[in-house]
């Protein structure tokens, strides 16, 4: 089965490459032909926007033969080889080129597409220090661009200059060029400040030992400080090895990510997409990033609106880092953030005890482990922890048993409070029958066991410990004033996919008695116990009802944390979820997902205080602040229109 939907460049994503052709050091069309051979090849991937290495028409290393005037001529002659041999590109063009002008030679990006040269950009730092001596060759780049004439045609020089795409519109692309990077105050900074989007480097960067990582450090610190998209392409093996080694070492990067790197690639591409609006979406957030117009050139591009075949992964689980190593780091980094906003808690209400309200469940075990944690960097007595279990109509006996085994484990105070006679009177009281299993029925529940749990934090001058986490705001998967309530809500940031991972770093890192309890939380069903048990089993699985976490929690982080439009979230949740779910299936929780995130605002909007510990939260204090009656219409339409085969 397959889904009908617009997935072309209007999503934002635009394919990028860096290529390293395996050139002659001072053969200019020999060059041209390595460059030529890599724009077809990139031609075929759809990309978009190509960068080659510094100087990569005539190589990085011709030393004082950049004076040679019949080098000057074949760079001429070659450069305009490739801007003629490949006039029916749709990409926008970065190649290294040499360019004489009014008697000086600079060091250059030219900028070609559609069988013109657009711009000569030159480079701005020289360095001549160590093994580096570009001032002895090159001129820096002029402060004001100036027009000149090329091959019979005007161009803009200088290095000023930013390339707006018509189609996405959120593409913006500025250059510089190796060593531009590496100095105090990069030309990209002005770049990104007067609308660059992306960052090309054509860079010509030797290989040292340790050079390597630090390279890789800069462009990725470089993307995330200028909230850019940054493609980097590097001089390969073929430059000359007198007193240098270079290695192609190419890097993509978005934001502080690297998406794609390579070395030792000769003749290849580094290829990835830059998603352009979600940079656009990210700067609109941040009152620090202030636009500014120093008076840049800006060449409007165009580019045939087509499918972007994405080849950059999104992780189904994109709150969970992947990596074992660093997803144990993280659970252990996000259970002390936890506990030490619960610890401020306790200290600032003089609480005598903290309340939490047990179930046997995943959420509830997750709140008690953040509050034994706190306690112990306070130095109290466990003891002073009371973790309460209120059976009722859908309690089974696993459940209960499992609180009371980890209460006891971790030794903190446990209660039993059976809440059925409660419940019954309040159905006596309200005229609801018992037969109907209505959400009055289970919300009845849900409230009469948090009257419990803020009654008993009054008589033992403690506070109650909210269980409920990010995903459960999300959908509002809460009874209002029910579980939905409590006096700090330490789980309120840890989407559903992570609380399982949490527990699961806990059960890894205990002593057995509590691991033994916490692998069977683990593999028990998820769910709010509100429906009479069938033969003792569990009857109520949440993801039954609401549909699978993962997918809830996948389009929560797009949609909150970079403002996706269904569209888009559909597109990349059926690449990332292939296999596993049909579209349909995505498409139908999608839908779902979208109702009741608006539906269920007012829920989050009243929200108990509880500590931020990742990049997506829901609370009206900080992260997410919307009118509960907001219309949801312009979503679900967008989400409705997609068409399943």
């Amino acid at each position: 089965m397959t889904c009908r939907y617009d997935a072309g460049m209007r999503d934002g994503f635009v394919k990028v490459a860096a290529a390293s052709p395996d050139l002659r050091v001072a053969d200019p069309g020999y060059n041209a032909g390595k460059i030529v051979n890599l724009i077809r090849k990139a031609e075929g991937l759809g990309v978009k926007v190509l960068v080659f290495p510094e100087l990569s028409i005539t190589g990085y290393t011709c030393g004082d033969l950049f004076f040679q005037k019949s080098l000057q001529k074949d760079a001429d002659e070659a450069l305009l080889s490739i801007v003629k041999d490949t006039a029916a590109s749709d990409a926008l063009i970065f190649v290294g080129y040499p360019y004489l002008h009014k008697g000086k030679l600079y060091n250059t990006a030219a900028v070609i597409k559609g069988g013109k040269v657009l711009a000569l950009i030159p480079k701005k730092n020289l360095p001549s220090y160590g093994e580096f001596y570009e001032t002895r060759w090159f001129t820096p780049a002029p402060d004001e661009n100036e027009d000149v004439t090329l091959f019979d045609t005007d161009v803009v020089f200088g290095s000023k200059i930013i390339f707006d795409s018509t189609l996405p519109s959120s593409l913006s692309v500025g250059c510089e060029i190796c060593e531009d990077l590496w100095v105090p105050e990069p030309p990209s900074v002005r770049l990104a400040l007067n609308g660059a989007t992306l960052i090309v480097n054509l860079s010509a960067s030797d290989e040292i030992i340790g050079k390597k990582e630090y390279r890789k450090n800069l462009i990725s610190s470089a993307s995330a400080r200028l909230t850019a998209g940054y493609v980097y392409a590097d001089a390969a093996d073929g430059e000359s090895t007198t007193d240098m080694v270079f290695t192609g070492s190419n890097i993509i990067a978005e934001n502080g990510t690297i998406l794609s790197s390579s070395m030792f690639n000769c003749d290849e591409l580094t290829v990835s997409e830059i998603d352009t609006d979600r940079l656009v979406h990210e700067r609109q957030k941040m009152n620090t990033f202030t636009y500014s117009d120093d008076g840049y050139d800006h060449i409007t591009v165009s580019f045939r609106e087509e499918e972007t075949k994405l080849t950059r992964e999104f992780p189904q689980h994109p709150f969970v880092p992947a990596n074992e190593t660093e997803r144990d780091s993280r659970c252990e980094d996000i259970l002390t953030l936890q506990a030490y906003g619960l610890k401020k808690r306790l200290v600032a209400a003089h609480a005598a005890k903290a309340v939490v309200g047990l179930s046997g469940g995943l959420d509830s075990t997750l709140a008690l482990l953040v509050t034994v944690r706190s306690f112990d960097l306070l130095r109290r007595d466990r003891k002073d922890i009371i973790a309460i279990t209120m059976p009722c109509f859908g309690t089974t006996e696993r459940t209960r048993s499992n609180a009371e085994k980890l209460a006891l484990a971790l030794g903190v105070t446990f209660k039993s409070v059976n809440i059925t006679k409660s419940v019954l009177q309040h159905f006596e009281d309200i005229g609801q029958s018992v037969d109907d299993l209505s959400v009055t029925y289970e919300n009845s529940q849900a409230r009469e066991r948090t009257q419990v749990l803020m009654d008993i934090a009054n008589k033992t001058g403690g506070i109650v410990i909210g269980t409920g986490d990010l995903s459960e705001l999300a959908l509002g998967w809460a009874t209002y004033n029910g579980d939905h309530m409590s006096m700090y809500g330490v789980n309120s940031s840890i989407p559903k996919t992570l609380v399982r991972y949490l527990v699961r770093h806990s059960a890894d890192t205990m002593p057995s008695d509590a691991s033994l309890v916490l692998y069977d939380i683990l593999a028990t069903p998820v769910s709010p116990e509100l429906l009479p048990a069938n033969d003792g089993q569990i009857s109520q699985v949440t993801e039954d009802i609401v549909g699978p976490y993962e997918l809830h929690d996948f389009f929560l982080y797009y949609m909150v944390r970079y403002g996706f439009s269904p569209r888009k979230i559909f597109r990349i949740a059926c690449d990332s979820f292939h296999g596993d779910y049909s579209p349909s299936f995505i498409k139908k929780w999608l839908v779902v997902f979208i109702r009741r995130f608006f539906q269920q605002q007012f829920k989050r909007s009243c929200l108990p205080d509880g500590p931020k510990v990742g990049t997506v939260t829901l609370s009206p204090r900080s992260d997410w602040r919307m009118p509960s009656d907001a219309s949801a219409d312009v979503w679900m339409k967008e989400a409705e229109d997609i068409v399943c085969d």
